[in-house]
């Protein structure tokens, strides 16, 4: 009796500790509490605990699915090896004091469908292997200080619902291959210096069931799936 015993708590430790996130992606949650001043956020993570416990941390089958770190005072730059975490579908970092670039390595996450970085320092351009999110549904770049163009990559994004790139510093024209996506909802471009935001939007809107002449320069709108937030331009007036 008592060496069966034994045996079944040996058994549930053994699947214990298999039960766990792999180390490769324990590490780059490491990096990103190393490389954003973990020590100083809002709600921190208790390091020797198993990652499952960690704040704003989901996961599932002992794979990290979701990191939501809103408003928790993360201070520093990401780190590439968050393009590790492959089985990543959301990854909610906004309104913190992040600074640096967007790694190139978010290209990676394949299973992401929502990227939120509002409200922080990053600058630099957007990565253009942000185009291969094939799964990308929500991308959220508002309020930073983002620079150059938007890569044409992006106009692959073709589940995206949210396009929001609203008060950056970029410039030129939005990536074409977004005017054809029939399933964008909200896109927020204003406060930057793009230069075809009109002629644009009347393509995505005619592309996402509106209806209306596109003969006219304001075209009426009756109904419509999308939800479009352009500059207007103040010489009009």
């Amino acid at each position: 009796m008592k060496k069966a015993t034994l045996t079944c708590i040996c058994m549930f430790i053994a699947s214990t500790i298999l039960a766990q996130v792999s180390k490769q992606e324990k590490q780059a949650l490491l990096n990103l509490y190393s490389a954003t001043n973990g020590s100083q956020w809002n709600n921190q993570w208790d390091l020797e605990a198993p990652v499952e416990t960690w704040y704003g941390i989901t996961v599932d089958n002992n794979k990290v699915i979701g990191i939501n770190l809103l408003f928790n005072n993360l201070n520093g730059t990401l780190p590439g090896s968050l393009g590790q975490l492959e089985n990543l579908k959301r990854l909610e970092l906004s309104f913190n004091s992040i600074s640096g670039i967007i790694p190139a390595e978010l290209g990676n996450l394949k299973q992401l469908e929502v990227l939120a970085i509002n409200g922080t320092s990053v600058n630099g351009n957007i990565p253009e292997s942000l185009g291969t999110l094939s799964n990308l549904k929500e991308l959220h770049l508002s309020s930073n200080q983002l620079s150059g163009t938007i890569p044409e990559s992006l106009g692959n994004l073709k589940k995206i619902e949210i396009f929001n790139v609203f008060d950056n510093n970029l410039f030129g024209t939005l990536p074409q291959g977004l005017a054809n996506c029939q399933n964008i909802k909200q896109m927020m471009v204003a406060e930057n210096n793009l230069t075809d935001q009109n002629d644009f939007s009347v393509i995505l809107l005619s592309n996402s069931g509106a209806k209306m002449n596109l003969f006219e320069n304001s075209p009426h709108i009756e109904s419509s799936q999308s939800i479009i937030a352009v500059e207007r331009d103040e010489s009009e007036d």
